[in-house]
């Protein structure tokens, strides 16, 4: 599965300069590592992504952008899985209201860095 950030993840090594070992030792990984990520096979961790970010001077919003689309998507078919027929309780008042506005933040996502 290759995918946008892989493929500017590969291309910010290339045009540094460096190989996939000069990354695997920066970032402490396996030279395999590196290879699935610039294949897109696996998905770089938090401290991975920041290394990553040190090591090129540079943010990886294409992958943060990534990311927001599949959790969306995946959240959406989970919330589609949600009991329908919750008793309205004091714990359970705002729950209509706030999966409403759920909604409508999957629907109509924000920029990224707004909250």
């Amino acid at each position: 599965m290759r995918t946008q950030f892989a493929h500017d993840l590969r291309l910010a090594r290339r045009k540094a300069g460096y190989t996939q070992a000069d990354i695997a030792v920066m970032m402490s990984v396996h030279q395999s590592v590196v290879s699935d990520l610039e294949g897109g096979t696996v998905r770089p961790d938090l401290e991975q992504i920041i290394t990553l970010s040190l090591i090129y001077g540079r943010s990886f919003e294409a992958f943060f952008a990534e990311v927001m689309t599949d959790c969306t998507k995946r959240l959406k078919q989970r919330i589609a899985r949600l009991p329908k027929d919750v008793r309205e309780t004091a714990h359970t008042f705002n729950r209509t209201s706030s999966l409403k506005q759920l909604h409508e933040r999957l629907a109509h996502p924000r920029p990224h860095g707004r909250a």
